[in-house]
C-alpha cells in the first residue's frame, strides 16, 4: 500500500500543499489518540463555554481546535485559519500561501458515547487581488467552494480514515497505527447513482418545509408507495460518518431548513462543512445542492454562514430536488 505524499505527487499536487495536508494529518493523529483515550485522558464532557454558534463546547472540541490551530499557524504554509470554534479569522505566517477553514471535531454529541466523530477541512488559495502585505480578513475566506484546492475529512471510528480530494477524484487512506502513516486503501471512490438509503434527522420532521415533508413521506411509504421500492434510514448524528457511508456505498444525506426559526433556519456551515463535503461528493460522482443551486457555486456572505444541504447519489438527489422545484 502506498503512502499519502507519493500519491499526491503522482497527481501533480505542489509540494507546499502536500506539506500542508501532512500538517493537518499530524494534528489529526493527535486528535485520534485523544479520542481513543477518552475518559482515560479526562477529555470527555462539556466546558462551561459556548462557541460563536451559541453551542456548548465539549472539552474535545476545544482541545481539537487548539491542536489544529497551533500546528497550522506554525507550519509556515498557512496565512490564516477560520474555525467553527473561533469568532474571527486568526492570522498565521506572512509568507503562507493558503487559507484553511475547518470544523475541528464534527459530531460532538457522539463524543461521550464512544461513537463516530471527525475533522473536516477546506484549503483555499489567497485571492489573486489581495494586495501584498495587507492583513487577511473575513472577506478573503468568502470564496465559492469551486475555489478549493483541497478538501477532506478524517473520521475517528473503529479505524481512523482520511477522505481527500485535490480535484482529481476522491481517495481514501487508513491510518496504520503501527508506524503512524496514512496508507491508500481506495484510490478511486465512486458513488453509485441509485440508492435505497437515506440519512436525515427524523426528529425534526415537524420543522421541515413541505417539499422535504413530501419527499421523505414517499420514501417511508416503501414499495407500495409512489417510489415503488423500500428505503432504509441511517443516521449517525455526525456528518463525517454519514458522508463516509455515502462514499462507500451510496445514499442521500440531507439537513434541510427548519421553519421554526426564521432568524437561523439552517444547521450546517457553508465554509466548514458544506463546501468541503460537497466537493468530495461531486468529485466522487455524486450531486450536492441547497435545494436551489449547487452548493459549490454559492458566493458566501458571512464567515459562519449556514445553508441547507442535500447530497449523495446523483439520481436520488435529483429526485429530491424535483420535489423542491
Amino acid at each position: 500500500m502506498r503512502r499519502l505524499a507519493p500519491v499526491l505527487r503522482e497527481d501533480g499536487v505542489e509540494l507546499d500543499l502536500i506539506s500542508l495536508v501532512r500538517t493537518i494529518l499530524a494534528a489529526c493523529k493527535d486528535i485520534s489518540f485523544r479520542v481513543g483515550q477518552a475518559e482515560l485522558a479526562g477529555v470527555l464532557g462539556s466546558t462551561l463555554d459556548e462557541n460563536i454558534q451559541g453551542e456548548t463546547q465539549k472539552k474535545l472540541d476545544v482541545l481539537s481546535n487548539q491542536l489544529l490551530k497551533d500546528m497550522l499557524l506554525e507550519s509556515g504554509f498557512v496565512r490564516a485559519i477560520a474555525s467553527e470554534e473561533e469568532d474571527f479569522v486568526v492570522e498565521g505566517e506572512a509568507g503562507g500561501r493558503f487559507l484553511v477553514a475547518f470544523d475541528p471535531l464534527d459530531g460532538s454529541s457522539n463524543i461521550d458515547i464512544n461513537s463516530i466523530t471527525g475533522t473536516i477541512f477546506s484549503i483555499l488559495p489567497i485571492p489573486d487581488n489581495k494586495p501584498e502585505g495587507e492583513p487577511i480578513t473575513e472577506i478573503d475566506f468568502l470564496q465559492p467552494g469551486r475555489n478549493q484546492v483541497a478538501s477532506g475529512y478524517i473520521m475517528y471510528g473503529a479505524s481512523t480514515v482520511l477522505a481527500l480530494t485535490t480535484g482529481k477524484g476522491v481517495k481514501l487512506y487508513t491510518l496504520d497505527k503501527t508506524h503512524g502513516s496514512f496508507l491508500l486503501t481506495n484510490e478511486n471512490v465512486s458513488i453509485p447513482e441509485e440508492t435505497q438509503e437515506f440519512a436525515i434527522n427524523a426528529s425534526n420532521q415537524h420543522k421541515w418545509q413541505s417539499p422535504m415533508q413530501r419527499y421523505i413521506s414517499d420514501l417511508l411509504d416503501g414499495k407500495n408507495g409512489v417510489r415503488g421500492k423500500s428505503f432504509n434510514m441511517r443516521w449517525v448524528a455526525c456528518m463525517v460518518g454519514d458522508v463516509h457511508r455515502i462514499l462507500c456505498r451510496g445514499g442521500i444525506f440531507t439537513y434541510p431548513a427548519h421553519t421554526d426559526n426564521d432568524a437561523q433556519p439552517n444547521k450546517l456551515r457553508l465554509l466548514y462543512e458544506a463546501n468541503p463535503m460537497g466537493w468530495l461528493i461531486e468529485q466522487a460522482g455524486g450531486l450536492v445542492s441547497n435545494g436551489e443551486q449547487n452548493i459549490l457555486d454559492i458566493q458566501p456572505t458571512e464567515l459562519h454562514q449556514r445553508v441547507p444541504v442535500i447530497l449523495g447519489s446523483k439520481q436520488e438527489v435529483q429526485v429530491c430536488l424535483d420535489y423542491h422545484n
